[in-house]
């Protein structure tokens, strides 16, 4: 696992932290009968307040710790330094980096309102917290001799975050939601297909989170949180997606293995895709279960696969029964 996929799935187990709160919140409740303890306080509760506090301080610190003693520390450590990356992956990761802040800051964003946190704060705040947890591993990075701190990396971390504070400073909800949704390519040729289990593993896991050419990215817009008058579907979404495809390095097809054997497969053709589609917004999905809600808010993560059209560089206009 490269140490981008490492500090996505980061960000990914500090929330499933959060949720696993919830869900002992939740069973406090069954047994206490303390319908209170799962509402978001009217004002700020200290109590709450330092409880979430705690768990994000005990959780953010033990991250940094594996990461430099379980990661890091086999690499010597040089002067901080930058490294121009963006072309890597036709942005596939990029897109990603794009993803991780803004799922981070919208369930932060939910617990510091759990505190009694006020709204428009606690959208700043879990947008800026969000940024700070993805830009520790460019510092990281920065003074590590093998890599470099990426500003591009940066930006997307940005933009992510960005996107979830923007929508509940204008809004107050989240009318756009970054989503992500793999489809996962065969490689029915010998040479390449040893060449992306090198690079990508063969397990679901790995695949999922490092498989570029099968990593979808999906900005999904609910077009009823834009006109409220609309009565029936306030579930249904338009999805855009972002892909790409043919890609066995980051910027080339050309690689040496591990038995010194020199492969140019230039005659793969790396190209972009970009995807149109359906999807549901599970948040518009009306229901009083707290336990349905819960499920519901981490179901929101993903895209339901549903027919899509993919318009790619290569000039191709494809359907797919399910994207």
């Amino acid at each position: 696992m490269s140490r981008r996929e490492f500090f996505l799935w980061f960000g990914l187990i500090v929330l499933s932290f959060f949720f696993q709160f919830e869900l002992k919140a939740q069973k406090n409740y069954m047994l206490n009968n303390h319908p209170q303890w799962l509402i978001p306080s009217d004002s700020l509760n200290n109590s709450r307040l330092l409880l979430f506090t705690s768990s994000v301080t005990v959780a953010y610190g033990a991250a940094l710790y594996g990461l430099n003693n379980l990661w890091y520390a086999d690499y010597p450590k040089g002067s901080f330094r930058w490294i121009n990356d963006l072309k890597e992956w036709q942005q596939v990761d990029k897109a990603g980096h794009m993803v991780t802040p803004y799922l981070e800051a919208r369930y932060l964003m939910e617990m510091m309102r759990w505190t009694g946190m006020d709204h428009r704060k606690a959208a700043i705040y879990a947008g800026l917290t969000a940024f700070m947890f993805q830009n520790t591993i460019e510092v990281f990075d920065g003074f590590s001799a093998e890599w470099g701190a990426s500003a591009s990396d940066i930006g997307a971390n940005f933009l992510g975050a960005a996107l979830m504070s923007s929508q509940e400073l204008i809004w107050g909800e989240q009318r756009m939601m970054l989503k992500v949704m793999p489809s996962f390519v065969k490689y029915p040729d010998t040479e390449l297909r040893e060449r992306a289990e090198y690079l990508f593993g063969e397990s679901f896991f790995n695949r999922f989170i490092k498989d570029y050419n099968s990593i979808n990215v999906w900005l999904s817009i609910n077009p009823a949180s834009f006109n409220k008058e609309q009565k029936h579907l306030r579930w249904l979404n338009i999805a855009i997606g972002y892909g790409a495809g043919g890609m066995f390095g980051g910027y080339d097809n050309i690689w040496t293995d591990s038995n010194g054997i020199y492969h140019d497969r230039s005659d793969v053709i790396r190209y972009r895709k970009f995807m149109l589609s359906l999807d549901v917004d599970f948040s518009k999905i009306p229901t009083r279960s707290r336990y349905l809600k819960t499920v519901f808010s981490l179901l929101n993560i993903v895209k339901v696969p549903a027919p899509s059209i993919e318009f790619n560089t290569k000039g191709q206009v494809l359907f797919h029964p399910l994207r």
